[in-house]
C-alpha cells in the first residue's frame, strides 16, 4: 500500500463529521480504515485518508 491509501483522517475533520443518517458522533478504526456509525449500525470507508460519507458506500455492522 502507498502511503496515501494509509494516510489517517485528519483529527480537526474527526472532531466535527457526524453520521450523515443519525447526525450522532463517529468512531474512527484506524484498522479497518473505517468511521463508525454506532447508531446507524453502519461503516463509512475512509480512502486516502478521505471519509466517504455516503449511507449507500457505508457497510453494515454485524450484530
Amino acid at each position: 500500500m502507498s502511503d496515501t491509501q494509509t494516510r489517517d483522517v485528519d483529527p480537526k475533520l474527526l472532531e466535527i463529521l457526524v453520521c450523515p443518517v443519525t447526525r450522532e458522533t463517529l468512531r474512527y478504526d484506524r484498522e479497518a480504515h473505517e468511521l463508525i456509525s454506532e447508531g446507524a449500525g453502519l461503516a463509512y470507508p475512509v480512502r486516502d485518508g478521505i471519509p466517504i460519507m455516503l449511507p449507500d458506500e457505508a457497510r453494515q455492522l454485524d450484530d
